[in-house]
C-alpha cells in the first residue's frame, strides 16, 4: 500500500471516528433532555399530590347536644365535612340536656356537649364533664305557645293567665328538659306554678314545685321537647309550650303567641369540649365554625335559632 493510499485510508477511519463520536454525544444529549423533560413532568404531579391530600389527620367528632338542635345540627356537620373533609362525624346523640350529662356522668364518650340551657352546662362544668375554658353560648332561642296546625286556637293570642285560669290543658317539658324549666318559670310569675322557695319568674329554677291546684290535672309532662310538641300537634293537649325551634323542627304546630322574655330565664345553648375529647383541637374548631362562618349561621336561622351576641 502506498503511503498516500494509507493516509487517504487513515484520514477516511479518522472521519468515521469522529462521526460516531458526533452521534454518541448527540444521544447522550437527548437522554440528557429526555431526563430534564421527566423532571418537568414529574414536578406537575407532585403538585397535584400536595393539592389532594387532606388538610390533617382524619378526626371524628362524637357530639352530644340538645334534643331542638337534631336537624340544624345535621345540615351543619353535613356542611363542615364538605369544607374539611378529614373531619367526620358519629352517631350525634340527641337527648334532653340533663340526660345527656347524665350519659357522660355515666362515662359514655363525647368530644362536645351543647346543652340547652345555662344551668345544664353549669352542672357540666361542676361535674367536671367539660373544660370550662371552651365554654361559650353559641345560641339563643324564644319560648312559645303553640296548637295544633289549622286547630280551633290556631288563631288565638294565648296568655300566661289564660293558662293560669285553667282555660286549656297543657304540656310542658318534664324537670330533665330544659324547655320544661323555662316554662315552669314562666308559669311561676302567675301563680300556676310554685317553687319550694316561692321563687318566681328569672329567679326560679323551674324544678322541684308543684303546679296550682287550678293547673295541676290540666297538664301532660314530656320527657322530650318534640314529644311535648307532639302532644299539641296530635290534639292530646290544647297547648304545649315550646322552642320557636320545635315548630320548624317538627311541623304540624301554629304558635298562638311568645311568652314574655322577663318572666323566665333567657334561653341559651353553651357549648364546650368535653374533658375525656381525645380530639380537643378539632372539636374546639368545629364550636368555633358554628358561631363564626356564614354559611352555618344561615342553617342556625332558618331553623329557628338566633346566633348569641356575647
Amino acid at each position: 500500500m502506498t503511503r498516500r493510499m494509507f493516509a487517504a485510508l487513515s484520514a477516511t477511519m479518522m472521519v468515521a471516528a469522529l462521526g460516531l463520536g458526533g452521534c454518541a454525544g448527540g444521544d447522550g444529549a437527548q437522554e440528557s433532555g429526555g431526563a430534564s423533560d421527566a423532571g418537568a413532568t414529574e414536578e406537575p404531579t407532585a403538585a397535584k399530590t400536595q393539592e389532594t391530600e387532606p388538610a390533617g389527620e382524619p378526626v371524628e367528632l362524637q357530639i352530644f347536644a340538645a334534643n331542638s338542635l337534631t336537624k340544624a345540627m345535621a345540615e351543619a356537620q353535613e356542611l363542615y365535612t364538605q369544607q374539611n373533609p378529614n373531619v367526620t362525624f358519629g352517631d350525634t346523640q340527641y337527648e334532653a340536656s340533663g340526660t345527656l350529662n347524665e350519659m357522660l356522668g355515666a362515662g359514655q364518650y363525647a368530644d362536645i356537649l351543647i346543652t340547652a340551657s345555662k344551668g345544664t352546662m353549669d352542672d357540666a362544668v361542676e361535674a367536671g364533664y367539660v373544660d370550662e375554658a371552651t365554654r361559650n353560648t353559641m345560641f339563643t332561642n324564644q319560648l312559645v305557645f303553640v296548637t295544633k296546625e289549622g286547630g280551633e286556637l290556631a288563631d288565638t293570642d294565648v296568655t300566661l293567665e289564660d293558662v293560669a285560669a285553667g282555660t286549656y290543658t297543657l304540656s310542658v317539658g318534664d324537670e330533665n328538659v330544659p324547655a320544661g324549666n323555662y316554662a315552669c318559670q314562666a308559669l311561676s310569675t302567675v301563680g300556676a306554678y310554685i317553687e319550694p322557695d316561692g321563687a318566681t319568674g328569672a329567679d326560679a329554677t323551674g324544678k322541684g314545685g308543684e303546679f296550682s291546684d287550678t293547673l295541676k290535672d290540666k297538664v301532660t309532662l314530656g320527657g322530650k321537647v318534640g314529644d311535648v310538641c307532639k302532644y299539641a300537634e296530635t290534639g292530646d293537649v290544647d297547648l304545649a309550650m315550646v322552642y320557636t325551634s320545635d315548630v320548624y323542627r317538627m311541623g304540624g304546630v301554629s304558635i298562638c303567641s311568645v311568652v314574655p322574655d322577663d318572666t323566665h330565664k333567657a334561653i341559651t345553648y353553651p357549648g364546650a369540649v368535653t374533658a375525656q375529647s381525645e380530639n380537643a383541637e378539632a372539636a374546639k374548631a368545629f364550636l368555633e365554625w358554628c358561631m363564626t362562618d356564614e354559611d352555618c349561621a344561615k342553617i342556625w336561622q332558618e331553623w329557628g335559632f338566633d346566633m348569641a351576641t356575647e
